[in-house]
């Protein structure tokens, strides 16, 4: 059966370390978005969020999409695409001009001119820049100016914050997705894409850290007065935890899983001192019993050493005394028990679960800290579609800037 295909539909693509999940997304009426569509199929071809094997990769993608088109009856042509692992780096930077027309209003071109200005860094041929984030703007040494269009002024200053990454990275998640018969419209940092997802604006404003525990990697993404202002990815995350039950209870690493799904818990104050669980293992051999202590031993102090690496980004950075607003966890690994105590006995501020909000349609199969990213995905790519797309529809918003994809896809042609 041949599916339609609709202009209207969005599409993120979450290729993680663990599962690709692919969340179709259609615009209604009011200029948001039903999901309407999901398809998650296991990773196989990466390692700390990074392509390491382009066919397993293919696969994975193929099968997620296909399993979302099926849900929704949707054909997909194209995806919003996340990129993550330990290659992404994130700078800080300035730019500034001179106001040159004659009247010293500062127009769209101005602040082209700025931004440009402040992302011409020498980067190394290995790498691209992946996202460019105004910050704020100063005019005439006048900060917190959000939209300078409009103003006046003689000396225009933007502060940016450049998220750069492995160009081979990008381009073997460009190649999967290609291979696998479908385009890619952007690649979308990934905790940028969750903190879409799962942030308020509030919390923007007050200062926050969005902490993203995937299979593979760690992300950490600082919003401080509504702005990025620091991004860092460490290579460190649930499978991490899976591994540790692996080796310390003995046990097939599928079978550690399962048992960090069913019975992992974060702290072992937690549990209860008789409760068992039962530990298939190698080889054959008759399942073990044994306390639930024992495996909450082994998850704690993993889950305290992703913490702190995250904290010492913070205490380095001087972050801590700007962050109002907390911390939100999200991310697969989030929803074990108890790890938000973890990350307030750690931290030393508030903590909360970050899950996807302002969901319309399948509400239910995308409400979980596991799907953030795919839902931001989504989201990122309602914001990014072209100015003259929404007009139509009676709204206008950002448009695409895709310069780089053509980079990118001229290496595969």
């Amino acid at each position: 059966m041949r599916m339609s295909y609709d202009d209207d539909v969005v599409v993120g693509l979450d290729i993680g370390t663990t599962k690709v999940c692919a969340i179709i997304g259609r615009i209604n009426e009011y200029n948001s978005v039903d999901i309407v569509g999901v398809g998650v199929s296991p990773s196989r071809g990466l390692r700390k969020g990074v392509v390491i094997n382009i066919e397993s990769t293919v696969n994975s993608v193929a099968t997620a999409i296909e399993k979302a088109e099926l849900m929704a009856g949707i054909e997909v042509k194209s995806v919003f695409s996340g990129i993550a692992g330990g290659h992404i780096e994130g700078i800080n930077s300035r730019g500034v001009v001179a106001v040159s027309s004659r009247d010293r209003e500062i127009s769209e071109l101005e602040v082209k001119r700025v931004i440009d200005a402040a992302k011409a860094l020498a980067l190394p041929m290995e790498r691209e820049v992946i996202h460019v984030i105004p910050q704020e703007f100063v005019i005439d040494n006048q900060d917190g100016i959000k939209d300078p269009v409009g103003m006046s002024g003689v000396r225009l200053e933007a502060e940016v914050h450049i998220v750069t990454g492995a160009v081979a990275s990008a381009q073997n998640i460009v190649k999967s997705v290609n291979r696998a018969g479908y385009a890619v419209n952007d690649i979308v940092l990934e905790p940028l894409a969750s903190a879409m997802a799962t942030l308020k604006d509030d919390e923007k404003e007050l200062g926050v850290v969005l902490i993203d525990i995937g299979g593979g990697t760690t992300d950490v993404l600082i919003y401080l007065n509504g702005s990025i202002w620091h991004t860092n990815v460490l290579a460190m995350g649930g499978n991490h935890v899976t591994n540790d039950i692996s080796i310390g209870l003995r046990t097939p690493v599928n079978a550690a899983e399962e048992i960090k799904r069913r019975w992992g818990i974060a702290v072992s104050g937690l549990v209860e001192p008789d409760e068992m669980i039962e530990v298939p293992n190698v080889g054959g051999r008759n399942p073990s019993r044994m306390p639930r202590q024992i495996l909450a031993e082994i998850i704690q102090p993993r889950m305290e050493e992703i913490f702190f690496l995250v904290k010492e980004e913070l205490d380095k950075k001087d972050f801590k005394d700007l962050l109002a607003g907390g911390i939100v966890l999200t991310g697969g690994a989030s929803l074990l028990y108890g790890t938000e105590k973890i990350a307030e006995d750690v931290f030393g501020m508030p903590v909360r679960i970050g899950a996807p909000s302002g969901i319309h349609g399948l509400v239910e199969e995308v409400s979980s800290p596991e799907f953030s990213t795919g839902v931001g995905l989504v989201y990122y790519g309602l914001n990014a579609l072209p100015e003259s797309f929404m007009e139509n529809r009676g709204a206008g918003l950002f448009n695409n800037i895709k310069h780089r994809m053509s980079n990118w896809l001229g290496e595969f042609f």
